[in-house]
């Protein structure tokens, strides 16, 4: 059968290799096994890594950037994405992501959310923009938007969040707690981080709103200035076309660096999985890890096998290769007899 189309959504493998490439592997390893295989790479982000790129690929537009305040003040060249219907996305790690810090440099008390806030302010003065999608993961503060709202007394224009997650703002789940100590914080900071969270006085309604805690508690912020949060799965599916290509498509295959329990809460796999299942066309999910209990989560999403990689960073292209051109020579029903 050479008349077989593969739709290949894989999120980004964090620290070895881009969600793009990532499906450029996978693509070179269906058409080298079987040349008449149809692969479309539709690589996807949940509105952490790679958004930018991600509709970029999918989408065109201009990239701009524009000088802003890094995480402790210091000036960053960030960039963003301007569409042809004058949509600007963005990624709050470009100007406050963990990546612009050193291990020994972060400092969730002292870092600041201001630079978003620069970085939304220039983007709208420099004209043509009439809303923002904004993915909100990775970033190297715990302010919730404190240094944001510093530059913004209210939002210029329109703006979607695409969150990756739904904790609250406070408690066991909130962004002191569950977030803290990635950005730098000892077990002994949060008690302090949680109090200066709760002092900011956002409405309950508002720290209880799944999302609220996204990025340090700058969805907090960003919600109560009128910005709509929304699951980046979701939202990226929908700009990207995504559901338009599935229906199209004999096999999915997704993935990510590391599968576990988290893979199942609003990141890429699990959307793609229920996106898929919903279409009734099977899915294949890759680790280059798996953890059995997210294995298992995904399964019950509608996976028809999750195969773990090397995990071996550096091998990941080749893995992915490799990967592609294994499920090249299986038949759908194969495939889901071989890997459930």
């Amino acid at each position: 059968m050479d008349d077989l189309t593969v739709l290949l959504s894989p999120d980004s493998l964090k620290g070895s290799l881009g969600a793009t490439d990532a499906a450029r592997a996978l693509a070179e390893g269906f058409r080298r096994a079987r040349p008449g295989v149809t692969a479309i790479p539709m690589p996807l982000s949940d509105g952490g890594e790679g958004l930018v790129d991600i509709l970029r690929h999918a989408l065109g537009g201009e990239l701009r950037d524009a000088t802003v305040s890094d995480p402790l003040g210091r000036p960053v060249d960030a960039r963003y994405l301007v569409l042809d219907d004058g949509s600007a996305i963005m990624e709050s790690a470009e100007p406050i992501g963990l990546t612009r810090l050193t291990p020994d440099e972060l400092d969730p008390f002292a870092a600041s959310s201001r630079g978003l806030g620069e970085l939304i302010a220039a983007a709208v003065t420099g004209g043509g923009i009439r809303e923002i999608v904004l993915g909100v993961g990775g970033v190297a503060t715990v302010d919730g938007g404190a240094g944001l709202r510093e530059i913004l007394d209210k939002l210029p224009v329109p703006v979607r969040v695409a969150s990756d997650v739904h904790n609250p703002l406070l408690g066991p789940r909130g962004a002191a707690a569950v977030f803290g100590p990635q950005k730098g914080a000892r077990p002994a900071d949060i008690p302090r981080l949680e109090a200066r969270l709760a002092s900011m006085g956002f409405a309950p309604e508002i720290t209880r709103r799944p999302g609220a805690g996204a990025a340090g508690g700058l969805g907090a912020m960003l919600l109560s200035m009128g910005a709509e949060i929304t699951s980046g799965i979701e939202l990226v599916l929908d700009l990207t076309g995504w559901h338009d290509a599935v229906r199209r498509a004999d096999l999915v295959v997704t993935g990510e660096g590391c599968v576990d329990l988290s893979s199942t809460e609003g990141k890429v796999v699990s959307g793609v999985c229920a996106a898929a299942d919903a279409s009734g066309v099977p899915t294949v999910v890759f680790g280059g890890l798996v953890q059995p209990d997210g294995a298992d989560r995904l399964r019950e999403a509608g996976a028809i096998g999750v195969i773990p990689l090397s995990g071996r960073p550096t091998h990941a292209a080749a893995d992915l290769t490799d990967l592609g051109s294994t499920l090249a020579h299986l038949t759908n029903v194969r495939i889901g007899t071989a890997t459930r």
